[in-house]
């Protein structure tokens, strides 16, 4: 079988780009200067030789089970195509070699509101804030009344989806030095939060947006990446954390981080999220690039 890999397969479109590519379970290799993908059976390829459209790709993404070959970075470097490698459906980050759109405007955007000063990140903040919670947040100058809305909305929203699942709920705690005496669904929430912390620090790095630039967040290099992981905190976090705790109810036997991460991947590819994350990343920006998603 060999056969031109469909552009229905890019996820995302960037400015002069046709978009992102996943590529997972088989060999990402050059022949006679094409660009070539042995792929097993699997969930996105029947077992073949697919023949890769490069130059209208920005970025590669290898999942679980791929391999790359030397020849297959250099023609990509030599095109200007970022590859990275990640977690199933973009749970994890492993690496992030250069990559990004091929500019630097919607960078300098984001550096350019953030330093304009605090009123202008509190109104980036609010943005955030009215998507998340579908209404205006108060005009405060002060990000710390910001925080306490969003705590307040959280409770009621930690208090519903675990009614959902019917999950027993005594309140969000977590011991950073000890994360494993948590109860079940506190351990479920960190490690939910983590894997969408992973596909936000895919969607940064796929547009070219600078991480440790938050306007919610603050002290963290990766401010910016759980700027935008917590917008999908009441739509994705909690339903997977909360889903995982119940599948661990009714099987005891089954580990809280590996079943997250299962039913992570499969929310993540249903709700198409890094697709997602980067439409909101450009929106903020107003950084549009006047095309649809492949």
């Amino acid at each position: 079988m060999f056969g031109r890999l469909g552009l229905e397969t890019a996820r995302i479109p960037h400015v002069d780009r046709q978009g992102l590519l996943w590529l997972g379970r088989g060999k990402l290799h050059v022949h006679e200067g094409s660009l070539l993908f042995d792929a097993a059976t699997g969930p996105r390829f029947e077992a073949g030789r697919y023949q890769i459209p490069f130059q209208n790709l920005s970025l590669i993404l290898l999942e679980p089970g791929a391999t790359v070959s030397h020849d297959a970075l250099r023609l990509m470097a030599r095109h200007g195509v970022g590859m990275i490698a990640v977690g199933e459906e973009g749970v994890r980050l492993y690496s992030a070699p250069p990559q990004g759109p091929g500019d630097s405007a919607l960078a300098r955007r984001h550096a350019t509101l953030w330093a304009e000063g605090a009123q202008s990140r509190i109104q980036v903040a609010r943005q955030m804030y009215a998507w998340r919670f579908g209404e205006e947040t108060p005009d405060k100058r002060d990000i710390a009344i910001l925080r306490g809305i969003e705590g307040a909305h959280m409770r009621t929203a930690y208090e519903r989806i675990a009614r959902q699942y019917s999950v027993t709920w005594r309140g969000r705690r977590y011991d950073r030095a000890n994360p494993n005496a948590a109860d079940l669904p506190n351990q479920a929430i960190n490690h939910a939060a983590t894997a969408i912390e992973g596909a936000a620090e895919v969607a940064v790095a796929a547009v070219g947006a600078i991480p440790a630039l938050g306007f919610i967040h603050e002290d963290s290099a990766n401010a910016f990446c759980l700027d935008i992981a917590d917008l999908y905190r009441t739509e994705v976090t909690l339903p997977v954390a909360f889903g995982a705790v119940k599948e661990c109810q009714r099987n005891p036997k089954l580990d809280i981080e590996r079943q997250v991460r299962k039913q992570a991947a499969q929310a993540f590819r249903q709700h198409k999220l890094i697709p997602a994350m980067i439409d909101r990343i450009k929106e903020l920006f107003n950084a549009h690039d006047g095309g649809g998603d492949s």
